[in-house]
């Protein structure tokens, strides 16, 4: 998900506190020039933490989103008001799951309000979610809800799975094989496939994109 220019930062939620998202944002941190300015949408006692548990020495900033960009050189910079979690490596616990929700709609609202380029959502756990009610099946449905809310219009959300030369988007998601039939309607497929060809066009820089229906047939 895009909106402001490419001069601000990208902004990478928190994930599963207890999951790998604290690892993928210490590395991915490391990894510049290679990445992007970034924002960690997260708890930073919680990179700190888990630093020292994998034995790497980091150094991490509070910040407003407008000066993201500027601390990234000397530190991964943490959003200043994200809230504090336990985050436990391998220990769930529900009491965290309020925090992963909030940082996924701050994320979000930081490309409303102009102050991020886009979105990366690390990994979540969604039992955890789902214990507090949460009533969304993953991420795609929740961010076209979050789309829906602070930009108006009825989003179709679409999940892409992209490599150099194809992509591929499932036209159903975050449902058991059983009820795909039902689900898999043509007006489904027709509003997935103008969402696909629209963003190939628009996102990609592709002038003339070609699509493919794949599916299987039963005997």
């Amino acid at each position: 998900m895009s909106g402001a220019g490419p001069r601000e930062p990208l902004v990478l939620t928190l994930g599963e506190p207890a999951g790998i998202g604290p690892d993928i944002a210490i590395a991915a941190w490391q990894a510049q020039p290679r990445v992007p300015p970034f924002l960690f949408v997260g708890d930073v006692d919680l990179i700190i933490r888990r630093a020292a548990t994998i034995g790497v020495r980091i150094p991490t900033e509070r910040v407003a989103p407008e000066d993201a960009a500027a601390a990234f050189p000397r530190a991964l910079p943490c959003l200043e008001t994200a809230p504090p979690v336990r985050g436990t490596p391998g220990e769930i616990d529900t009491r965290d799951a309020e925090a992963v929700i909030a940082s996924i709609r701050a994320g979000v609202a930081l490309i409303h309000a102009g102050e991020a380029s886009a979105v990366v959502t690390n990994p979540i756990q969604k039992k955890a979610l789902n214990a507090i009610g949460f009533p969304f099946p993953g991420h795609t449905e929740f961010l076209g809800a979050l789309s829906d809310e602070l930009f108006g219009g009825r989003a179709t959300p679409v999940m892409m799975l992209a490599a150099p030369e194809l992509r591929v988007v499932p036209v159903t998601v975050h449902i058991p094989l059983a009820e795909v039939p039902a689900a898999l309607t043509m007006d489904l497929i027709v509003r997935t496939g103008e969402v696909v060809a629209h963003d190939l066009v628009t996102r990609f820089g592709l002038e003339k994109p070609r699509l493919a229906i794949s599916g299987t047939m039963a005997g």
